[in-house]
C-alpha cells in the first residue's frame, strides 16, 4: 500500500470524477484575501467545508448515545461562518462530493491552521466504494468560542493505494452512509 501522489489525484478527479468540484492546484487566496488552502496538495486533497452547521448544543439536556442519538441537540445554522461554543463542537459537510476508487482507502488529517488554535477534525476513513460528501466535526477544544470559515480548507484527504482490490467494498456491505449528502448525524 503506499500513498497516491499529485499526478494520481488529478487523473482520477479529472477521469472518473474522484473528486467534484476538483481544484487542480492549491487556493491560498480568494478575491485578494487570503484565505485557509484548500485543493490539491503534493501527496493530497485539502477539502473546504460547505456553509450548512449542525452546532451541538446541550439545551435539551439530552445524554449523547451514538446508538440513540438526539438530532434535536443540534442547532442547524446556514452562514460563512460558524462560530463553536467553548469545549463543544459542530458537525459540517465538505463542499466536495467524493467517489472512492475500490482499491483506495482515505484518510483525513485536520489542517495545522486550524489544530494550531485548539480546533480539530474528526473524519473516519473514507472506505472503498463509498461516496458521498463528507461529513466533518470539529471539536473545539478551548475555553474560548472557535471560528470555522466555509468555503476555505479545513482538512487534507490522503489516498492510499491497496495493492490488491479489497473483496468486500463499502458499496457492497451497502453502507448507512453511502451516497451521504448534506450534514448527517449519526446513524445505527
Amino acid at each position: 500500500m503506499g500513498i497516491k501522489s499529485d499526478r494520481w489525484i488529478r487523473r482520477m478527479a479529472q477521469e472518473h470524477g474522484m473528486i467534484e468540484p476538483f481544484g487542480d492546484q492549491q487556493v491560498r487566496v480568494n478575491d485578494g484575501s487570503p484565505i485557509v488552502s484548500y485543493g490539491t496538495s503534493s501527496y493530497g486533497y485539502d477539502v473546504r467545508c460547505a456553509n450548512e452547521f449542525k452546532i451541538f448544543t446541550n439545551i435539551n439536556s439530552s445524554v449523547v448515545d451514538p446508538k440513540n442519538f438526539d438530532a434535536g441537540s443540534f442547532v442547524d445554522v446556514q452562514s460563512d461562518v460558524c462560530i463553536i461554543p467553548p469545549n463543544s463542537f459542530a458537525l459540517a459537510r465538505t463542499v466536495e462530493y467524493f467517489r472512492i476508487p475500490r482499491d483506495v482507502l482515505t484518510i483525513c488529517l485536520g489542517k495545522s491552521t486550524y489544530a494550531r488554535c485548539g480546533i480539530i477534525v474528526n473524519v473516519t476513513p473514507l472506505e472503498p466504494e463509498w461516496e458521498g460528501h463528507v461529513t466533518l466535526e470539529f471539536s473545539n477544544t478551548t475555553p474560548l468560542p472557535a471560528k470555522i470559515y466555509a468555503n476555505e480548507g479545513v482538512a487534507q484527504m490522503l489516498f492510499l493505494g491497496a495493492d490488491e482490490v479489497c473483496e468486500t467494498s463499502y458499496r457492497d456491505r451497502g453502507g448507512k452512509y453511502q451516497g451521504q449528502t448534506g450534514v448527517v448525524v449519526p446513524r445505527t
